[in-house]
């Protein structure tokens, strides 16, 4: 844990370093975007530990960010450069800044998740194997725990969703056009819309709970690394060639 805070304070320094340099916040592409964003994730998860211990999600929460760090300095990084016309707003700021939140919040639930299916496997065949798992939560605490960081994740996706559209009627006279970012960022919304209704009123619990948590995470892993990479349109933003 002291190497993970050591890690954050450093990756912090980097992405202020970034944002100096381009006298701007540093989200206004995929490789600023990813050094923000995978920042927040272990941010999230620290904070979070000083309120309920989630310290066993510490490998999955470095792998991940480990995984999209090397992504992104790989195949999306790009030189400093100004920004272009279309965001040249102080919407940029509050609307990919809070996305980025909720994608954080999203992640952690995510390992919760699988946490849960593999603690709820091990409950039903009573096994003795992995006896690590005696130090973890039992499958329906991981169920709630990640079913509140999903809870704070919709209201920062829906913050999201409304700000990008007020944004769009300013920036392009519509506030929704289906472009290919603005669908997918609804997909995600009705997602997890779906996963905190049926959990709440409909009584999915156990394992559909989990793997729908885990549908919505693999469509904002999708969101994230290929609709922002691979398709076109008004929020083609990457800053990559060719974009």
């Amino acid at each position: 844990m002291s190497m993970t805070v050591l890690g954050l304070i450093v990756h912090t320094f980097a992405t202020v370093l970034r944002g100096i340099a381009a006298d701007r916040v540093p989200w206004a592409n995929m490789f600023e975007f990813s050094l923000t964003g995978t920042a927040l994730i272990v941010g999230v998860f620290l904070l979070i530990n000083i309120f309920v211990n989630v310290r066993y999600l510490g490998a999955y929460i470095m792998g991940l960010t480990v995984l999209l760090l090397g992504v992104a300095v790989v195949n999306y990084y790009v030189p400093v450069s100004p920004l272009i016309p279309a965001l040249q707003s102080y919407w940029l700021v509050i609307h990919v800044f809070v996305a980025c939140l909720g994608t954080a919040f999203f992640a952690l639930a995510g390992g919760l998740s699988i946490v849960q299916l593999i603690q709820t496997r091990r409950e039903a065949t009573q096994s003795t194997r992995l006896r690590l798992l005696d130090t973890l939560p039992n499958s329906t605490r991981l169920e709630d725990l990640a079913y509140r960081l999903a809870l704070f994740g919709f209201v920062m996706w829906t913050f999201t969703l409304i700000a990008g559209a007020i944004w769009a009627e300013r920036a392009w006279g519509r506030y929704w056009g289906w472009d290919t970012k603005e669908t997918w960022t609804f997909i995600i919304w009705v997602v997890y819309a779906g996963y905190i209704h049926a959990r709440a009123t409909r009584g999915w619990r156990g394992t559909r709970s989990a793997y729908l948590s885990l549908v919505g995470l693999a469509a904002v892993m999708f969101n994230f690394g290929v609709v922002n990479v691979f398709f076109n349109g008004l929020h083609s933003y990457s800053g990559l060639p060719g974009q």
